[in-house]
């Protein structure tokens, strides 16, 4: 088992990764009805000064109280590597959500040694709701243990999947979606690839697809998912890691039948 070093303040990861989503979430909540002027980082793809503040409400606490650990964060620090101790974060995951007035959005906080994530929280402040995991200690929402799906057919199945902002890529999801179509229970577009594998392994979505993703975008939902009992793989059935920009995950059964 690998130990997690302990806070300057005595905290232990898990609830500094907790403080720091929820420092985050406060700052969405206060300007969630606010006029939210955005720019275009590329098409489709938005920056706000509210992730700029909400991303300074994390680096806040994880700097106070990990000053020695690399953070890799979408917005200011995306060419970090993450060997060592390293905090990944995205202050705003669902951001087209966020600036349209949608509430499916969250703050992803998690930590890794060399690649393998040790703590993973993923923070939804509309819905007070904290995914949280510690790997080998399992998944919980709030206080209560969390377990994916245990649906086995895709007739029965909930799927969720994004489109990311490469058309191309965004084309060869929509095929997928229109192979499933007919062959499922049904189908949500999310917004948020955080929220989707954070709904995986609460056993809200059956399955979620992706292939045009981050290491923030992903970070704590492998270790939700795994530790809920699931699998998150790549398109090709191997097991998925930080730098994968495609994942399938799911309960082990259904995964396999929709690779088939």
């Amino acid at each position: 088992m690998q130990i997690i070093p302990i806070s300057k303040s005595g905290k232990t990861a898990l609830q500094v990764a907790t403080l720091a989503a929820q420092k985050s979430g406060d700052v969405l909540l206060a300007n969630f009805h606010s006029d939210k002027q955005a720019k275009h980082k590329s098409k489709g793809n938005l920056v706000t000064e509210i992730d700029l503040l909400a991303e300074k409400a994390v680096m806040e606490v994880l700097r106070q109280e990990y000053p020695n650990h690399k953070i890799l964060s979408e917005e200011t620090n995306s060419t970090t590597d993450t060997s060592g101790y390293t905090w990944i974060v995205d202050p705003l995951d669902g951001t087209n959500n966020y600036v349209y007035g949608l509430p499916f959005f969250c703050t992803n906080v998690a930590l890794a040694r060399d690649e393998e994530i040790l703590v993973g929280v993923t923070y939804a402040p509309m819905t007070r709701e904290l995914f949280r995991a510690e790997k080998g200690k399992g998944a919980y929402l709030n206080d209560s243990p969390i377990h994916v799906s245990d649906v086995s057919t895709l007739e029965a199945a909930m799927v969720g999947f994004d489109l990311g902002y490469d058309d191309q890529q965004a084309r060869e999801m929509l095929s997928v979606a229109i192979k499933l179509w007919g062959k499922i229970h049904c189908m949500r577009l999310i917004g948020s690839s955080a929220l989707g594998l954070a709904y995986v392994a609460a056993g809200r979505i059956s399955l979620y697809y992706h292939r045009f993703i981050y290491p923030w975008d992903i970070a704590p939902g492998l270790l939700l998912v795994k530790e809920a009992g699931g699998t998150v793989t790549d398109w090709q059935d191997h097991p998925a890691t930080l730098h994968n920009s495609q994942i399938i995950a799911s309960n082990p059964k259904l995964h396999s039948v929709f690779l088939r």
